[in-house]
């Protein structure tokens, strides 16, 4: 049984279908890279993993589990958790403040007005664990919207693996960035990979990244699934070649 099973997935607005018919199954502890080009429906694909929208057709389950009616709050709860295209966090705040968040809500105290001084060093301890984690630690007290576009996208990953997730979805995680960014993101997508066993699925643009990375690439165009296989098969793929690599590899 995969970790991720979508099955015959389609997403329609309109007359304008995003998303056509397609299925995907991602085992534990694989990283699972989505390209194409623009409009492919890459995103709109990860809104429907992560409950944003409801699929118009298919079913998605994820450890064996039918999620396609649950709503994202409760994706969360089992397991799900990702980063967007345009960075989502809170620049006004710190570092540890916007990881603290994210753990407080794992831990079962969003809507408690108050928490024992026993739980707050707990927490505490979570944090600065994630923030380790990614390289964060010696920033804590920073205001994420003082750092660096490459920091201010490993604070969002802090953010989402402050929630314990199963499941990682990153949506374009080098994106905006320079060479030396990029490469400080593709190694804690490594590190996070291999350290964790954590399930990964991305979005990617990058082809160095992705083949650095992916273990399996699926390729998605105009809606639909036009290849899906290991880095070397997808490299010498002609279709995806005439779609979308061109030179890229």
């Amino acid at each position: 049984m995969s970790l991720l099973e979508v099955k015959c997935v389609g997403k329609r607005f309109g007359s304008l279908a995003a998303v056509r018919d397609v299925s995907l199954a991602v085992e534990q502890g694989e990283l699972r890279a989505i390209i194409g080009p623009n409009g492919a429906g890459k995103t709109t694909f990860f809104n429907l993993i992560s409950g944003f929208f409801p699929p118009t057709t298919g079913t998605i389950a994820f450890d064996g589990r039918d999620i396609t009616a649950l709503p994202a709050h409760r994706r969360v709860a089992a397991g799900i958790a990702r980063t967007f295209q345009i960075t989502e966090i809170f620049p006004e705040l710190t570092v540890f403040e916007n990881v603290r968040i994210s753990t407080e809500v794992t831990s079962g105290f969003r809507l408690r007005p108050w928490i024992s001084q026993r739980e707050r060093m707990r927490v505490g301890e979570r944090v600065e664990a994630m923030l380790e984690l990614t390289g964060l630690d010696g920033k804590s007290h920073r205001l994420v919207g003082e750092l660096s576009h490459g920091d201010q996208r490993v604070a969002e990953i802090a953010l989402a693996l402050a929630l314990r997730p199963r499941l990682l979805l990153l949506d374009e995680p080098t994106a905006g960035m320079g060479d030396q960014e990029t490469d400080d993101i593709t190694q804690l997508i490594r590190r996070l990979h291999s350290a964790r066993d954590l399930t990964i699925v991305l979005i990617e643009h990058d082809m160095r990244v992705v083949f650095d990375l992916a273990d399996r690439i699926t390729v998605l165009d105009r809606g639909s699934l036009l290849a899906e296989g290991a880095p070397q098969e997808i490299a010498s793929n002609e279709t995806v070649q005439a779609a979308y690599l061109g030179d890229s590899t």
